[in-house]
């Protein structure tokens, strides 16, 4: 069982016709899906046949429940919190070559407190995926951190996504580097630019740090793994897709560069299609 901690949200994918104007109307096709980092990387884990569980807080309204509701029927063990705030929403502006511009609010899932979690949560997990996001703000900072000691305290494996320059520069890439030597993250995904700012040699802070390069795939300790070359659609959910690829390869034995080379190809197909999940 691999389990993930952190946001739920509502993506609102927004692809323009062409460049948005200045005080000006562009036509744009408009889609409405489920995101949230650790939801879309259980997601793709789900679909690639893992047992995989979600620990989550969303708001008590249509939205958090079609959003519970869609990630259940794509395999995902979901343990909410209900909470009288609302579900967070992600608007993601694509651009014709797509790349994506986002914007944020976590609503309910910055709540979670370690108080919400239960035993019963931790049972059989050999893995903990904990994106950044879910360490940049108390009190879902707190729970996450109390996650990640449950499941360490019975033997189960880390891993990390950095996910974020601009989140790591507003919480502190020393106290981000401080976070990472007490925790002892088995696995550390990032960009090369998250992994720079940090400012620590990657080696330094995970067993096994692997760095995304996007189109021209990821680097582990020091051998680049490239991806197979396809037609870009949508980036969104990428990320995931392949953390959630390599921890699956990775928890049943790979070697690092074994479960790049499947993280990436996994990853390529993620990008061919709109949205942050698979069809």
């Amino acid at each position: 069982m691999i389990l993930s901690i952190g946001d739920l949200l509502l993506d609102i994918t927004i692809v323009p016709d062409g460049p948005l104007r200045s005080d000006d109307d562009r036509a744009a096709k408009i889609t409405l899906g489920g995101g949230g980092q650790p939801a879309n990387f259980c997601s793709w884990a789900a679909a690639l046949g893992e047992p995989v569980r979600l620990i989550t807080r969303v708001g008590e309204d249509d939205h958090g429940r079609q959003l519970v509701a869609d990630l259940e029927a794509r395999g995902v063990e979901v343990c909410p919190t209900w909470a009288p705030e609302p579900t967070g929403a992600i608007a993601v502006i694509v651009s014709p070559d797509g790349a994506r511009a986002m914007a944020t609010q976590r609503g309910a899932s910055v709540g979670l407190r370690p108080d919400d979690l239960l035993e019963e949560w931790f049972a059989d997990v050999k893995l903990i995926h904990v994106p950044a996001y879910s360490l940049f703000v108390d009190p879902l900072g707190k729970a996450t951190r109390a996650a990640i000691s449950l499941v360490r305290d019975s033997g189960g494996m880390l891993s990390v996504d950095l996910s974020s320059v601009a989140g790591i520069l507003e919480y502190g890439p020393a106290r981000m580097a401080y976070d990472l030597a007490r925790l002892k993250p088995e696995l550390l995904f990032g960009t090369a630019s998250e992994m720079d700012t940090i400012g620590v040699p990657p080696e330094h802070l995970a067993q096994v740090p692997v760095i995304k390069l996007g189109p021209a795939g990821c680097s582990v300790f020091g051998r680049q793994i490239p991806a197979p070359a396809v037609q870009r659609v949508d980036a969104t959910g990428a990320g995931d897709a392949f953390a959630a690829a390599f921890c699956v390869a990775w928890i049943h034995g790979a070697t690092p560069v074994e479960a790049a080379e499947r993280a990436v190809i996994v990853a390529s197909e993620a990008v061919t299609r709109a949205g942050a999940r698979p069809n």
